[in-house]
C-alpha cells in the first residue's frame, strides 16, 4: 500500500530540485525503508507539476540511494546510509567552491587590466564617485554595517572609468554572480575591513594615475578575497 504523503505546491523555478527536495524529507523524517511512493501521476497533481519533474526528481534520488525501482511494486524507499546523506550535500559544496573559485579566477584575469585602463582613463569626476562610494563603505565598516553595494559599486565604477561597453557588461554579470557569495563573505570575521583597506590601496593609486600600481592593487584585493572565501586548509 502507497504511503500517504503530504506535499506543497512547487515553485515554477527549478521544478524537478524542489520536487526531490521535498520527497527526500519526507523519507527522512515520515517513512521508513520498504513504504513505496505515490504513483508518479499522483504526486504531480499534488504537488502541481509536470510527469516528467517528478520523474526526473525520482531518477536523481535513485542516483543517490534513497529511492529503488522495483518491478511489481513502484519506487521504494531505502535504508538511507551515512554516505546516501552526506554525498549530495558534500557534491554540492564541493560544486558550490568550484564555481566560487572559477569567478575569482576569472574576476583576476579581468578586473587587474581594468584597474590599469582605468588609472589612465578615469576622469576626475569617476575618480570623486569612487571616493564617496569609499566614504560611505568606510562609515558603514565602523557602524557594523555590511557595504554589499559599495563593495560592488566600487568595482562597477573602476569597469566603468575603463571605457569598454563590452567589458561592463561582463563585469555587471559577474556581480550579480558574486552577489550571494560577497553577502556571505562579508560577515566573516575582518573581511570587510579587509576589503575596504583593498580598495584604499587601489583608489589611491588611481589617484596617481599610475597603471602598474593599479593593476597590483587590484591582484593583491582579489587574492586577499581568495584566501578569506577559498581557505586553503
Amino acid at each position: 500500500m502507497a504511503a500517504p504523503v503530504e506535499f506543497e505546491t512547487i515553485r515554477r523555478n527549478k521544478v524537478y530540485e524542489e520536487v526531490a527536495r521535498q520527497i527526500q524529507n519526507h523519507i527522512l523524517e515520515r517513512l521508513k525503508p520498504g513504504d513505496v511512493l505515490p504513483p508518479e501521476r499522483e504526486m504531480a497533481q499534488k504537488f502541481g507539476v509536470s510527469r516528467s519533474s517528478v520523474r526526473d526528481a525520482i531518477r536523481s534520488l535513485e542516483l543517490v540511494g534513497l529511492l529503488e525501482p522495483q518491478q511489481g511494486r513502484g519506487t521504494v524507499v531505502c535504508e538511507p546510509s551515512s554516505d546516501t546523506l552526506v554525498g549530495p550535500l558534500a557534491a554540492i559544496l564541493v560544486q558550490k567552491r568550484r564555481l566560487v573559485g572559477e569567478l575569482l579566477d576569472v574576476r583576476k584575469i579581468i578586473e587587474p587590466p581594468l584597474a590599469r585602463r582605468a588609472a589612465l582613463h578615469a576622469t576626475a569626476a569617476q575618480i570623486a564617485e569612487m571616493e564617496q562610494i569609499l566614504q560611505r563603505h568606510s562609515g558603514k565598516v565602523r557602524s557594523g554595517e555590511m557595504a554589499i553595494e559599495e563593495d560592488s559599486e566600487f568595482h562597477y565604477r573602476i569597469a566603468l572609468a575603463a571605457d569598454n561597453s563590452v567589458i561592463l557588461r561582463i563585469v555587471d554579470v559577474l556581480m550579480d554572480m558574486l552577489r550571494d557569495t560577497r553577502q556571505r563573505s562579508l560577515q566573516t570575521s575582518g573581511r570587510a575591513q579587509k576589503s575596504l583597506a583593498g580598495h584604499q590601496r587601489i583608489l589611491a593609486a588611481l589617484k596617481r594615475r599610475d597603471p602598474v600600481a593599479s593593476e597590483s592593487a587590484m591582484l593583491r584585493h582579489l587574492e586577499e578575497i581568495e584566501h578569506i572565501v577559498l581557505p586553503t586548509h
